[in-house]
């Protein structure tokens, strides 16, 4: 029994030993894992110091020492963008952690360290994520500057004289320091994690924050993703037809028709389209706005345009000899200050607030217009696959790519829309102030001159009677001088036509009549859709003198198998003789006479001198009828006087006739013959002799 009461106690000694030994080993353990945590947390906090402190020297003192540079670098801010939203967001991390004045070693710091970063969480995806989005500008601009050795060399110069602590040769040693680091949180809050107890109190929060980490990670992943998207589909490219046709290939031209194949079977109804009516809604909405913004660049330019015009006819330049008279001189003064102050500070306010601002808005439409459309073509794709079990690796990026822009545009067109319809309403309320402002200087302006203008003491209801009446009879002579000298300037256009102009000019005539033939006066550039682009001198038929929205600014037009509008101010009627006469002697004046020039619608006419025998006269050779205000109807037989042998551009083939009752009017040259005295019918007209 002996041997086996030494054997039981040597074993419980061992026992005892072994346990003791392991709560020693779990005690050594616990204190290296405790170790470990207290060497991450550390880590944590000063490489977020150190990180902290290398883009504070990266962006003050290495970029304000790079401004220097003569000449300025191009595009340098661009590559600091969104760092500043960075550094503050790190140093607020910190500032957190310094306030609590709770060391790393102190139990509880591991709390104030995840309650800190989970506060923050927002700010700092929201910080990062547009900073990464923009880091592949930053490669492309600093590429940019390497291929111009000289100005490269320059700049690692400054940065290694401003940081020679860092061994450091170009900004990307800084600038990339962001994207590691967004990616170093989840792997350095696991790391803590890994060497923290279960047990500890702060675990689930920590826990917490590890997840909220990864997580922040990806969402800013999955935003680079869709930036790059955006960035790739909604760029205008520029490319000549060559390039076009370089990009043509077998892949291409199948897609392209697949494309057109679909949208023939949505439009025909063979094939059910694919209908989201959230996006619906808000691309209609989009088109709206867009159509909104145009017709509103569109008039202010109009206005601007028309406000240059009234300032560029400066009349207060002009001395009318009025010295003495009171009223004259007043509207002098007022004119003057009108033109040269008023109105010069409210058109350069006008340019800057919201001319300058609705340019910008405009620009703006271009991105989102391009991936709408972009969006229709990777639909179509898409819906060729959509029934499919089994996608292939292509068909998986086709796929993947239509619902990264559908549901890029589902996030970001709505806030779109918001901020382009509120800036639209600012410009609006901006350009009713301006208004307000420009009212207020002029009736400042007038005031001053009140006492010495007529009608001063006139009761207001009465005032503005005469002036009513004053404006409206002023239009009134404006009209009829506008029409007068429209009138005058509209005389016939007949130039050499080229054979393939003759071959257009005959389709038109038997198709639309020779009523309808109308000639380009300026080059026409279509600014609109359905706006036709026309050289000057095209002939063209007239289809309807207003468009569908009844502008009868703009016609619809024929040009020759095209078809579109074009604004009538820059159409002139074609004039061509009704029909081919037989060849007539053409109109000459006997050898040593001169015709006294003399305009159309002058009521002095001066008779020719006779200066010899024989006598002659005019006579009408054939019946013409008149087809505009501008010509007179003759019949054949009938005398006329001549008053010039040729329109107001020179062309001998038109004459500026007077025929029986007064009227004058332009007539074909070559339906004129000049007989000798008495041979015709008798006239009232003085002869040519």
């Amino acid at each position: 029994m002996f041997p086996s009461a030494a054997s039981n106690m040597m074993l419980a000694e061992e026992a005892k030993e072994a346990k003791k030994k392991s709560e020693e080993e779990a005690a050594a353990a616990k204190e290296r894992a405790a170790q470990r945590q207290l060497l991450a947390i550390e880590e944590l906090v000063q490489s977020e110091r150190n990180y902290l402190r290398m883009l504070q020297l990266s962006t003050v003192t290495i970029r304000s020492n790079l401004q220097k540079l003569q000449p300025p670098l191009a595009n340098l801010d661009s590559m600091f963008l969104y760092i500043e939203e960075v550094i503050d967001v790190s140093g607020r991390l910190l500032s957190l952690l310094d306030q609590k004045q709770v060391k790393p070693g102190d139990p509880h710091f591991l709390e104030t360290l995840c309650n800190s970063f989970l506060s923050l969480s927002s700010d700092i995806e929201a910080a990062y994520k547009e900073y990464l989005a923009n880091y592949n500008q930053v490669t492309v601009i600093e590429n940019g500057y390497k291929q111009k050795e000289a100005l490269w060399n320059e700049i690692v110069k400054v940065i290694k004289a401003s940081a020679p602590e860092v061994n450091a040769t170009s900004l990307s040693f800084f600038l990339v320091m962001p994207v590691q680091r967004i990616a170093r949180y989840p792997l350095l809050l696991q790391t803590i994690q890994k060497h923290t107890d279960p047990t500890h109190p702060a675990y689930p929060l920590l826990e917490q924050t590890a997840h909220t980490s990864i997580a922040l990670n990806c969402r800013i992943n999955e935003y680079k993703r869709f930036r790059e998207v955006a960035d790739k589909y909604k760029k205008t490219e520029t490319l000549t037809i060559k390039d076009k046709i370089n990009r043509l290939n077998s892949h291409s031209i199948a897609k392209k028709t697949a494309r057109f194949s679909q949208h023939f079977k949505h439009e025909t109804g063979i094939a059910a389209k694919l209908v989201d009516e959230e996006f619906d809604a808000l691309e209609g909405f989009f088109y709206v706005l867009e159509n909104g913004i145009l017709e509103l660049l569109e008039n202010v330019e109009t206005y601007l345009n028309h406000l240059q015009a009234f300032l560029a006819c400066k009349t207060e330049e002009f001395d009318f000899d009025m010295d003495g008279e009171k009223a004259p001189i007043c509207y002098k003064e007022i004119t003057t200050a009108l033109r040269q102050w008023i109105l010069p500070t409210f058109e350069k306010r006008m340019r800057t607030l919201i001319h300058k601002p609705l340019c910008a808005l405009r620009d703006l439409l271009v991105g989102p217009r391009n991936l709408i459309r972009k969006r229709l073509d990777k639909l179509l794709d898409y819906e060729l696959i959509e029934a499919k079990s089994n996608l292939s690796y292509e068909e998986q990026a086709v796929a993947n790519t239509y619902r990264t822009m559908n549901t890029l545009l589902l996030n970001e067109l709505p806030q779109f829309n918001g901020l382009a319809l509120q800036m639209i309403w600012s410009m609006l309320g901006t350009f009713s102030c301006l208004h307000k402002d420009l009212a207020s200087d002029m009736e400042q302006l007038f005031q001053s001159f009140a006492q010495q203008l007529p009608h001063s003491s006139v009761h207001p209801a009465a005032f503005w009677e005469w002036a009513e009446s004053a404006v409206l009879e002023g239009a009134r002579r404006l009209q009829t001088l506008c029409q007068s000298v429209q009138d005058s300037l509209n005389s016939p256009v007949v130039q050499p036509l080229s054979p393939s102009s003759q071959r257009r000019l005959k389709q038109l005539t038997d198709k639309h009549g020779s009523g309808k033939i109308y000639q380009v006066m300026t080059t026409v550039v279509g600014s609109r859709d359905l706006d036709l682009n026309l050289v000057k001198g095209e002939l063209v038929a007239i289809i309807s003198e207003a468009d569908t929205r009844g502008d009868k600014r703009r016609w619809l037009v024929d040009a020759g198998g095209r078809r579109g509008y074009v604004p009538n101010s820059k159409l002139i009627r074609y004039h061509q003789p009704a029909e081919d006469p037989p060849p007539s002697p053409h109109l000459t004046l006997p050898e040593g006479m001169s015709g006294v020039r003399r305009h159309s619608y002058t009521p002095q006419s001066q008779p020719l001198t006779i200066t010899r025998q024989p006598c002659f006269q005019v006579l009408a050779a054939y019946d013409f009828t008149a087809r505009g205000n501008h010509e007179v109807s003759v019949r054949a037989g009938e005398p006329v006087r001549v008053l010039e042998p040729h329109d107001k551009r020179g062309n001998p083939e038109w004459s500026l006739v007077e025929a029986g009752g007064g009227q004058r009017g332009y007539v074909p040259s070559n339906y004129l013959a000049m007989m000798p005295t008495g041979t015709g019918p008798s006239s009232s007209y003085y002869p040519y002799c």
